[in-house]
Formats: C-alpha cells, structure tokens, sequence
C-alpha cells in the first residue's frame, strides 16, 4: 500500500487515501475522509509507483 494525496472535488481540502500497488489498475469509489463525499478513483500502478491518478465527483 502506498500513500497518494489530492484534493478533494468537493471541500477542496488536501486528503490523502491508501493505494494497493497490488493491482495494476484500478477503479473504486472511496468518501473523502473529510466531508464524506464519494469520489470516482481511476489509477494504473506500474512497479510499485502511480503512473496515473484521475478522480472526479459521483454523479457529475
């Protein structure tokens, strides 16, 4: 698991959430820690590094 931070769509507040290097890409739906809204997560994981981080608000 590695650490990645963003900002959140929502509160604009700077979060971070866990990512499992595991799985070379991924799609999931996560709340931000903060205000408690979902958020869409597209991220593709090459030799334990993130390559790519895309999010974006549910339903928007």
């Amino acid at each position: 698991m590695i650490e990645h931070e963003f900002t959140c769509p929502y509160c604009f507040t700077n979060v971070s959430i866990l990512i499992d290097v595991g799985a070379p890409n991924q799609k999931f739906i996560e709340d931000c820690e903060r205000c408690c809204n979902p958020i869409e997560f597209t991220v593709k994981i090459e030799g334990n590094q993130v390559v790519e981080f895309d999010y974006q608000p549910i339903g928007q």
